[in-house]
């Protein structure tokens, strides 16, 4: 008797080279079970997928749209061409396209879709088109499950997005924290000076409150006239921040890092990590500072994020999303601690990339059981 074939499960995401949800879809086409599923890794704004290294039996499509609003045609035709059971897309405004697909998709294709911050937040803070909100409201009920990262977002999205509690689960971030601590251990990144040395890991743009870090750093700097920053990443406001550092004298103390892309290299030699965001869901870089033991500085940019900070040891949350607030918490971070102290940070234990992808699974099997006949 022959052996069945395996259900296909499509991937989809803009692109590898970024951040958080780049790193979990890199991840998920890593650790999916090759034995259960036939996995396929679509990459939608990508010609080249680089040197990104996945297991013989993912397939790597590449559809190289100029824009993932353009690319309606070619990833319906990779749609067809592959029919997966199950579609996983990893990203808002990649969901919202698929979603808007989703009447000329093979009938009995499950639709997955994964949310990556806090919907009420992101629209409140008027970085959004005002079309946003009722994309939100028209598409994803259309999603067969919404995957989200706590179970703050969960509730807020059905909230704002009107989304039945049916169709959402709560899926922790896959982090693969022995490898995370191995590089971190490695310290291939030397840090110049004294320090103490700050790291945040972040896209640079407005929410991420990067200028906030700036402006508290400058404080900081007051009663640790040694203290550094190190900012991994790029984005639209660079030229704005480099103006903000300039301005603030602090040119030689803070570095523009670019794209690294293992950020862990930079753990090694970090006093503390900064998450100084206006608003974030649970990003990936967080849990792999945690994962590595550094001390963490986060502002409380989510609900769900202060759920699983509040009271933790080597954890320090200002009362307030501003500078002054943030920079009171960095000083009582630097005042409190033993040089190149680490912590254990156990809550990012159920993170572990193991657990992680087996809920994944799960969810993913349960769609395919749930598939019409």
């Amino acid at each position: 008797m022959p052996d069945m074939p395996r259900p296909r499960v499509l991937l989809l995401i803009p692109h590898l080279g970024g951040g958080g949800a780049e790193r979990v879809m890199s991840l998920l086409a890593q650790g999916l079970s090759g034995e259960k599923y036939e996995v396929h890794l679509g990459l939608v704004t990508t010609r080249d997928a680089g040197p990104e290294s996945f297991p013989p039996g993912v397939t790597l499509h590449t559809l190289g749209a100029a824009h993932v609003r353009w690319a309606g045609l070619p990833l319906l035709r990779l749609i067809w061409q592959v029919r997966p059971a199950v579609i996983l897309a990893g990203m808002f405004h990649l969901n919202f396209l698929v979603l808007l697909l989703r009447p000329l998709l093979p009938a009995k294709t499950r639709v997955l879709v994964r949310q990556n911050g806090t919907v009420s937040s992101a629209l409140a803070f008027g970085g959004l088109p005002r079309v946003t909100r009722i994309l939100y409201r028209l598409l994803y009920r259309r999603a067969d499950c919404v995957l989200c990262q706590t179970g703050a977002m969960a509730s807020d999205l059905a909230l704002e997005a009107g989304v039945p509690q049916s169709r959402l689960a709560v899926v922790p971030n896959p982090v693969n924290i022995e490898q995370v601590r191995g590089i971190a251990a490695m310290e291939s990144t030397p840090w110049p000076g004294p320090g103490p040395h700050l790291l945040a890991v972040s896209r640079l743009s407005r929410e991420k409150g990067l200028d906030l870090l700036l402006s508290a750093l400058a404080v900081v700097r007051k009663e640790f006239p040694e203290a550094d920053l190190v900012i991994a990443g790029t984005g639209a406001e660079e030229d704005a921040l480099r103006a903000q550092a300039r301005g603030l004298q602090m040119d030689a103390a803070v570095r523009f890092a670019g794209h690294i892309p293992c950020p862990w290299v930079c753990f090694g030699g970090a006093t503390l990590f900064v998450l100084p965001s206006r608003h974030e869901g649970l990003p990936n870089a967080l849990l792999e500072a945690a994962a590595a033991g550094l001390p963490i500085v986060a502002t409380p940019a989510s609900q769900g994020l202060v759920d699983l900070l509040r009271g933790q040891p080597g954890v320090w949350l200002p009362e307030a999303l501003t500078a002054d607030a943030l920079a009171a918490s960095l000083l009582a971070a630097l005042s409190s601690m033993q040089p190149s102290q680490r912590f254990p940070h156990s809550f990012v234990d159920g993170y572990e990339a193991g657990r992680a992808l087996s809920v994944f699974e799960r969810i993913i099997d349960e769609q395919l059981a749930n598939m019409p006949c």
